[in-house]
């Protein structure tokens, strides 16, 4: 039976979960997810679960911190003075934004703290520190 192999098209049906069990994402109720193996479209753990597996198979992959997000990193948080945000824009914790980043990219940061004087702002991805587990069926390969 063909195995999917680095430069093959994938089609995965997954279901994410944190530790505690709680469902982070899932392809349940829509197409599933189509990646090229070795294009680091995915996760570095979830591309390397993926590869050897045969079409039809089903397994349960941990993948740890440092395949899945990485660590959480410090200085990606920001303690932005309240008088450097548009006087239209009313924080609130919780909400997301973009911003420019020091390379001129456009970063997602998530609002954290929000005080008179300063909004705290968070650029880690929201799954930065943790490790996870998928549940994935291999439905199709492309080769």
């Amino acid at each position: 039976m063909t195995q999917a192999k680095n430069g093959d098209t994938v089609q995965v049906n997954y279901t994410g979960k944190l530790e505690d069990g709680t469902v982070f994402d899932t392809s349940e109720g829509h197409d599933p997810l189509s990646f090229t193996i070795g294009k680091g479209d995915v996760i570095k753990g979830f591309e390397e679960a993926v590869e050897g597996m045969s079409q039809g198979e089903s397994i349960s992959v941990n993948i740890p911190v440092d395949k899945a997000y990485g660590p959480r990193n410090d200085e990606l948080v920001i303690k932005a003075p309240k008088e450097q945000v548009p006087p239209d824009l009313k924080p609130e914790v919780g909400q997301q934004l973009q911003m420019g980043g020091p390379n001129g990219e456009m970063l997602i940061v998530k609002v954290t703290e929000v005080t008179d004087e300063h909004i705290i702002l968070d650029a880690n991805p929201p799954l930065a520190g943790k490790d996870l587990t998928f549940e994935i069926e291999l439905v199709g390969i492309n080769a």
